[in-house]
């Protein structure tokens, strides 16, 4: 009977090969029997497979375009059908199923036949590694040297665990694949399992005799000085990526990750509100009354700050740029400066005096209304 390979894929003649692939990644995760519950689900998955075999072999699809069927085309290259003994699966577990392993297989990974030696390889774990730093450094930046614990290559055997290169051998139970294949008869067909092999765990070779100064983990545990970069405009829970130097990876496999996060350390004088920064500042009553010039901290060196007549208590000044550095883009944040007045508790004879005279001209004037 003849098979239109593209109507099953939905695809036209003109399509290229990712349109195929993509089609068919589609169509197989509909029909998978496993996800599918269906009566001709098994059908239309195999049916699906055996078309993306035919379409996505650049050869196989020229010479079924030039028969026109199916059956012309098995017989002219010897197709008998589509082997599933190759996929790696029995649809026991749809979990484990791996679509990327069947579009290599289509698509340029070598053919249905290919060998599926994978050797396990174990990236190091990332670390966390939670830092402290003050107002300035997150205002303006720094560098700060730390030194953490980690498992490194170890130097005697260069990760590899083993006490010299004669002795690692080629798995015999898997002959250096990794993995370990077992094939059986189902309804629908041949089908392999596919399971990392127990011998070797994965690796697709074992070792004869250990390094004795890893044991045969190809790790040592270490402490490591790095010297790390804050950037200005850091704040409470900013996450520096430093890649590569997490845990090292298992026999030759890539390094985590670390991670440094910060934390900012209570300020004594100033709090922090996103690029800016707040300070509460006391001045005289007569300052505040009279007006005049008074220093104000900031982050770097004291500063200027001119207090108008008849200031009010609890009246902000904002002093342009001497906050925080902007993280993104150039610029700094304002400082915020709340004034209180001052209001002395002793005061001297003269002071009393000079006060109740004072008061005597407001209340006057107060009453006059002049």
């Amino acid at each position: 009977m003849t098979k239109d390979y593209y109507k099953i894929l939905g695809v036209n003649k003109n399509s290229t090969k990712e349109e195929i692939k993509k089609a068919y990644k589609k169509l197989a995760r509909k029909y998978h029997p496993d996800v599918n519950s269906e009566s001709d689900a098994a059908e239309k998955f195999k049916e699906i497979n055996e078309a993306a075999q035919v379409l996505g072999d650049d050869t196989k699809r020229q010479q079924y375009d030039q028969f026109g069927n199916a059956d012309a085309f098995k017989q002219a290259s010897g197709f008998q059908g589509f082997d599933f003994s190759n996929f790696g699966s029995d649809f026991t577990d749809f979990a484990s199923f791996d679509f990327g392993d069947i579009f290599d297989r289509f698509f340029g990974g070598g053919g249905p036949f290919r060998s599926a030696s994978r050797k396990r390889s174990s990236r190091g774990s990332d670390l966390r590694y939670d830092m402290e730093i003050t107002l300035e450094e997150a205002a303006f930046g720094t560098e700060k040297e730390i030194s953490i614990p980690r498992n490194e290559q170890c130097p005697e055997c260069h990760g590899s665990g083993a006490k010299s290169k004669s002795d690692i051998l080629s798995c015999p139970e898997c002959h250096g694949s990794g993995v370990s294949r077992r094939t059986q008869r189902t309804p629908f067909g041949m089908f392999s399992t596919t399971t990392t092999c127990r011998k070797c765990h994965g690796n697709g070779e074992y070792i004869k005799e250990e390094c004795p100064d890893c044991d045969g983990t190809g790790l040592v545990h270490q402490r490591r000085k790095l010297k790390i970069k804050i950037p200005q405009g850091a704040e409470e829970g900013t996450n520096l990526r430093i890649s590569g130097e997490g845990e090292a990876g298992q026999r030759g496999a890539s390094a985590g990750d670390l991670y440094i996060v910060l934390h900012m350390k209570e300020h004594k004088i100033f709090e922090r509100k996103g690029d800016d920064i707040f300070v509460q500042i006391k001045i005289p009553f007569t300052t505040a009354a009279l007006g005049g010039e008074i220093e104000v901290p900031t982050l770097k060196e004291k500063a200027k700050l001119r207090i108008p007549a008849g200031t009010q208590s609890g009246t902000v000044f904002k002093m342009k740029e001497q906050g925080i550095n902007f993280l993104h883009g150039y610029g700094r944040g304002d400082e915020l400066v709340k004034v209180e007045i001052d209001v002395p508790t002793k005061l001297s004879s003269k002071q009393k005096k000079l006060l109740k005279e004072f008061e005597k001209i407001s209340h006057k004037k107060t009453f006059f209304g002049i």
